[in-house]
């Protein structure tokens, strides 16, 4: 007659692994998510009818590259950046502050979404020769947060850090 299954026991366990066996990688493939959990998922944003001068304003203020630009309901209508000003700037001297932020403006942004990995959003931003990804969640696109290619660089060093610290603590240890 045959034997029926019979879960493990306590008694029952293997060897345990060797050293490198026991590196913990446990986020090797680190998403948004990560990254929006260690910053928080504030998104500075302006609407499309107000100017370029207090956009630069804003901009300053903050300290950051880049405004999500949202209309009246809070959707995503576009992304201005300091690229986008300054590309402006020369085609318009003198007379750039006054324009609406909706006629400088990039229109087709390029979006993440939170379980999108980070290796798949530093290609895309590289591709696409930009620094700043607008993160949306849900069929309605929810705004969720902005992540930045030196987000996505500084969370990758840290992540190199901590292997080698592990690595360093497995030879000497």
């Amino acid at each position: 007659m045959p034997t029926s299954y019979q879960s493990p026991m306590r008694q029952d366990q293997a060897a345990p692994g060797s050293k490198s066996q026991s590196v913990n990688l446990s986020n090797a493939h680190p998403t948004v998510a990560d990254i929006l959990g260690g910053k928080g998922g504030e998104v500075f944003s302006i609407t499309p009818t107000e100017t370029l001068g207090r956009a630069v304003e804003e901009l300053r203020d903050r300290r950051i590259g880049a405004l999500v630009v949202t209309d009246g309901a809070g959707k995503l209508a576009g992304i201005l950046s300091e690229r986008d000003i300054v590309r402006k700037l020369a085609e318009t001297p003198g007379q750039t502050l006054p324009q609406q932020v909706g006629d400088v403006m990039t229109r087709k942004v390029v979006t993440c979404a939170p379980d999108d990995p980070l290796l798949s959003v530093l290609k895309r931003m590289t591709a696409g020769r930009f620094r700043h990804m607008p993160v949306v969640e849900g069929e309605g696109e929810e705004l969720i947060g902005v992540v930045t290619i030196g987000d996505v660089i500084h969370h990758r060093l840290t992540q190199l850090e901590h292997e080698a610290l592990q690595l360093k603590q497995l030879i000497v240890g």
